[in-house]
Order: C-alpha cells, then structure tokens, then sequence
C-alpha cells in the first residue's frame, strides 16, 4: 500500500470527514478487533488499526443522471415513445435512435448536441420553405 494512504482515516475515503468515536463506540471497535479472524486482522492491520472504522457510512446510491427537467433517460424515452406510438407504430432502429439522442443529451455529449442543433435548424428550414404544415411534415417531392 503506497505510504501517503495510511495517513488518511478510513472515514475520508467517503466523505472527508473523520468520524469521531464515543466510548461505547470504541469498545465495541476493540471488541470486533479482538473477535475479527486472522485474515481480516491483517488487513485492519494493514491500514492501521486508527484508520479502521467498522462504524462506515454507508456509500451513496450511484449518481442518477438527469436532464433539464429533472427527467432520466429511461423516462424520456419511455414518454416520447409512448407519443410516437400513438401515430402508428415505429420500427426498433427508431426506438435506438431515440435512446441515443436521450443518453447523449443526459449526458451532455456534444456530438449530440450537435445533431441536435442540427435539427432544430433543419426543421426552421422546412418550416420556412413551405414544407412543413400546422400538423406536421407534408410529403417531401421525389428526386427526378
């Protein structure tokens, strides 16, 4: 173990408090030490029977990532495929393709950001040049 680890009290591996012991709370420390196997007395002796807290917060749930409106990825996807369905059903591409625009706006990867730029000036282009109607896109003309 690098030496700069065993000053550090095991509290601050969570979050950088140390966690001051009561008496009863350190007999008890004593007491788990005296009944621990030899294994696991090594360990506690490795780091430092000071730095041993068997009195450990608990770790916080892994961080949840939202949006701008407090949503998740799952939700987002879930609501907008629940819109999409109603107009008919859609293909599994389709449904990837929402999930990816989701994860990398949750995410805030710019290479989404950028697609979705994108499409927000696309879509004020059609609008623009007649394409698009109060209820949405009109058939685009074939290529000849």
């Amino acid at each position: 173990m690098p030496s700069f680890l065993a000053e550090i009290h095991a509290c601050m591996y969570r979050d950088g408090t140390p966690q001051e012991l009561n008496d009863d709370q350190e007999s008890s420390k004593r007491e788990m030490y005296e009944h621990l196997k030899p294994r696991q007395r090594k360990f506690v002796d490795k780091i430092g029977y000071e730095n041993w807290d068997p009195f450990a917060k608990p770790n916080d749930p892994m961080d949840i990532r939202q949006d701008a409106t407090k949503r998740t990825t799952q939700q987002l996807v879930r609501e907008f495929l629940q819109m999409a369905s109603r107009s008919g059903s859609y293909s599994n591409e389709y449904g990837q393709g929402a999930l990816q625009a989701a994860l990398g706006i949750v995410n805030r990867d710019e290479t989404m950001r950028g697609t979705f730029d994108f499409c927000l000036w696309y879509y004020d282009l059609l609008r623009r040049e007649g394409h698009i109607s109060p209820y949405g896109l009109q058939p685009m003309e074939q290529a000849k």
